[in-house]
């Protein structure tokens, strides 16, 4: 089975965006409040966004299943207060609880949390509860919810420890991933994505997270931003910080996925992380849609740069699956009934 980590709904029917809209501009005219309904969209709407897409997508590149989120450009979290934000996140992930329900064997649902600047993280807790019980396997924490501007403590920081004890308790990983930059000097998908990679990677290595939370499982997408390049410069960091080796301090806990755009980037990402802290994932439909005209294949078809490597049989299928279903206890458990 060929498990991709790494989905977003981004072609969700256009009735989700008016809500949005209208849910934007009801905060500078209060009157318009009476007037914001939850989106009205149809299965057939839900099966017409992703036919054409994500599913059509699935079939030609050979994947089976996607761990499928809310568009994460589109969690806006800066936007709005608490309320705002929890309308919101609701909204998306309960949207995602309908195209799980249409395609169980395409998608397995992972939720929008409802955070917002200043609010303390544990807020969140309530909501990923809420979408376990739907059966959604993991969460998206955005590290910066203020949108480029990283008013947030670190993650390291024990404000954010009740919703990790949540998500130990409900046995979730979370995906470390940012929203939209609100930050004319980041942009969105080449910059602020990135940063946000890099620095919850040094973060971790700046705390003891793990140590408190040994079962504490995160996934930094986008093949780890700038870490597997500069691996030398964070094992030489936490070297000269006094922290114990990188396999003993994070890499027990911390996993990257394959968004990773070309051959020679992969083939880095493959060679300097140790295999079992590899998922794959492609983010499509997402940051690259194009096709690189030095191969004449989309970039973001990452199953091609994994077939293409160099690994054994065994160390792809870990990629592939195994890994997945050993960071996602809940996708392991889904899948193992499904099979009964």
């Amino acid at each position: 089975m060929i498990i991709d980590c790494h989905g977003h709904y981004t072609t969700a029917p256009g009735p989700l965006q008016d809500f949005r809209e209208k849910q934007v501009s009801a905060l500078e005219d209060p009157a318009l409040l009476a007037s914001l309904t939850r989106p009205n969209i149809s299965d057939d709407q839900i099966r017409d966004s992703l036919e054409g897409a994500q599913l059509k997508l699935q079939r030609e590149r050979g994947s089976d299943l996607t761990i499928f989120s809310p568009r994460a450009s589109a969690m806006g979290h800066h936007i709005g207060d608490e309320r705002t934000s929890l309308e919101w996140s609701q909204i998306c992930n309960d949207l995602i609880a309908r195209v799980v329900d249409l395609y169980p064997e395409n998608f397995i649902g992972v939720c929008q949390l409802p955070q917002s600047p200043g609010a303390p993280p544990a807020h969140s807790a309530r909501e990923l509860e809420r979408c376990v019980g739907m059966g959604f396997i993991g969460a998206n924490m955005n590290p910066d919810p203020s949108g480029g501007w990283w008013t947030s403590p670190p993650l390291i920081d024990r404000a954010w420890y009740p919703l990790y004890e949540k998500m130990v308790e409900l046995e979730v990983p979370a995906m470390v991933h940012v929203s939209a930059s609100c930050n004319p000097c980041f942009h969105a998908t080449g910059a602020h994505y990135i940063n946000a990679d890099t620095t919850a990677f040094m973060q971790f290595i700046q705390g003891d997270l793990f140590g408190d939370f040994p079962d504490l499982k995160l996934i930094i997408p986008h093949g780890g931003g700038a870490v597997p390049y500069h691996w030398g410069r964070y094992r030489g960091l936490a070297q000269d910080m006094k922290r114990p080796p990188l396999d003993e301090h994070v890499m027990r806990n911390v996993f990257f996925d394959t968004c990773v755009y070309h051959q020679p980037g992969i083939d880095l990402l493959l060679k300097v992380i140790p295999v079992e802290n590899i998922l794959f994932g492609s983010e499509m439909v997402g940051a690259v849609r194009g096709i690189d005209p030095t191969t004449g294949q989309y970039y973001d078809d990452t199953k091609r740069y994994i077939d293409a490597s160099g690994l054994s049989a065994a160390d792809k299928a870990r990629i592939f699956e195994g890994n997945a279903r050993r960071v996602y206890p809940r996708l392991a458990k889904a899948l193992d009934a499904r099979a009964a």
